[in-house]
């Protein structure tokens, strides 16, 4: 391989990365917050979220008892290895009975789509 192919490599590398992180700004910045479910009856309700501009979808099943998220289940969660690491938002999730907790550094966008899975879930 020569050095320009070399260079080339890089470059069309380091514009990918850009480009993968300019479409995860904005999810990064995203609002999140959990339903009023005190009117919700006892059941299981699905949420689906796909993170158009990136490689990330997530598909949970949430189960309330007595107006409380007793269970989170992923369902489907398309991501990186790294996003995957998200997946430990369920337990605080269940913890706090809130959607307001600390995402994961470095899997920021799959914690998000998580928590905003379960949003659309439970609305």
């Amino acid at each position: 391989m020569t050095v320009r192919a070399i260079k080339c490599l890089i470059y069309l590398s380091v514009i990918t990365i850009l480009c993968i992180s300019c479409n995860t700004s904005q999810y990064k910045e995203m609002q999140i917050s959990l339903p009023d479910i005190s009117a919700k009856t006892d059941g299981t309700y699905r949420g689906e979220v796909d993170f158009k501009s990136t490689p990330i979808s997530v598909i949970v099943d949430v189960v309330l008892q007595n107006h409380v998220i007793t269970t989170v289940n992923i369902i489907k969660h398309t991501c990186s290895p790294i996003g995957k690491r998200a997946e430990v938002v369920v337990d605080k999730i269940l913890e706090t009975q809130s959607l307001n907790v600390d995402v994961v550094s470095g899997a920021t966008v799959s914690s998000k789509a998580i928590l905003k899975a379960v949003e659309e879930a439970l609305r």
